[in-house]
C-alpha cells in the first residue's frame, strides 16, 4: 500500500483533533493496571503514527504480531475501564481517546519536522529487542508516553475485578 492515504490520514487526524486539548503526560500513580493499559496503548499509537510517517509499516506490523496477545489483552482492559466510567457512552468516550492519542502523538511529530524519523524510528529496534510481555510492561513504564490531557489514566478497573462483579451480579439477580 502507498503511504500517500495514510499521510493524509494522520494529517486529518491531527486537524480533527487540535481542540481537544494538550498533550500531557499521565498523572505518576505507579504501576497500576489502568497506566499501564493506556501506556501500552499509548505505544502501540506511537509506534503506528511513527510506522506511516516513516514508511515502516513492516516494523509496526512485527511488534504487533509479537506481543499480539498482552496488545489485546490491555485493549480489553481499557474496554473494561471505558465501559466502567462512562456506561452507554463507552465506545465514543473510547473512540474519542483514541482520536486525541493519534492526534497529540501526530502533532508532537509534526513538531519535530524532519528529524521525527531519525529520532524514532529507534523504538521499533527497542522493542524488537523485548523478549515477553514483561519486558513491554517495563519498557512503557520507562518511556514517557504522550496522553491526552483528558483522561485520567489511574482509575481503569483490573479486567478480572470487573468481570467477578457481573458474575456476582448476575447470580444476585438469578437469587
Amino acid at each position: 500500500m502507498s503511504s500517500g492515504p495514510f499521510r493524509l490520514a494522520i494529517a486529518g487526524v491531527v486537524l480533527l483533533g487540535l481542540s481537544c486539548g494538550t498533550a500531557a503526560s499521565a498523572a505518576s500513580c505507579g504501576r497500576s493496571p489502568a497506566k499501564e493499559a493506556f501506556d501500552v496503548q499509548g505505544l502501540k499509537s506511537e509506534l503506528m503514527v511513527t510506522a506511516l510517517s516513516c514508511k515502516a509499516q513492516e516494523r509496526y506490523n512485527a511488534f504487533v504480531g509479537k506481543f499480539r496477545s498482552t496488545l489485546l489483552a490491555e485493549e480489553q482492559r481499557l474496554n473494561t475501564y471505558f465501559r466502567t466510567t462512562y456506561g452507554k457512552r463507552a465506545q465514543v468516550e473510547h473512540d474519542d481517546y483514541i482520536t486525541q492519542l493519534a492526534n497529540v502523538q501526530s502533532e508532537k511529530g509534526l513538531q519535530s519536522g524532519t528529524v521525527f524519523c531519525s529520532q524514532r524510528i529507534a523504538m521499533f529496534d527497542e522493542v524488537t529487542a523485548l523478549d515477553d510481555e514483561h519486558d513491554l510492561s517495563n519498557y512503557v513504564q520507562a518511556k514517557d508516553i504522550v496522553q491526552p490531557a483528558t483522561f485520567e489514566t489511574c482509575a481503569a478497573p483490573a479486567v478480572e475485578k470487573s468481570t467477578e462483579t457481573r458474575s456476582r451480579r448476575r447470580s444476585a439477580r438469578r437469587a
